[in-house]
């Protein structure tokens, strides 16, 4: 499974047509646009992995996975309840375990 997160183009280089600033959660990358399939432009929302802009997304679209990220990493920093128990024998073995 990957994991993009969306981020702004504010910066295009000319010297470097290859690559972009992309402003994500208030830190700027340097960020490669070969994967692009199509050209971006300043003020464009782009979905980095690992270094890479794989596609342009809408504002819209943009807003709603990073208020999605957010609500994720919020749930992940809330204690659990009780603590995580063991799986079973019969649960690792049907999961391909063992």
């Amino acid at each position: 499974m990957c994991l993009a997160i969306p981020g702004k183009i504010v910066a295009m280089p000319e010297q470097e047509l290859s690559f972009a600033l992309v402003e994500v959660g208030g830190v700027r990358r340097k960020v490669i646009l070969d994967m692009l399939p199509e050209p971006a432009h300043l003020g464009n929302w782009v979905l980095v992995h690992v270094g890479f802009a794989m596609n342009i997304v809408s504002e819209k679209e943009a807003e709603e996975q990073l208020e999605l990220l957010r609500a994720l990493g919020e749930f992940l920093d809330e204690p659990l309840d009780e603590p995580l128990e063991e799986p079973r024998e019969e649960e690792v073995a049907t999961a391909g375990g063992v």
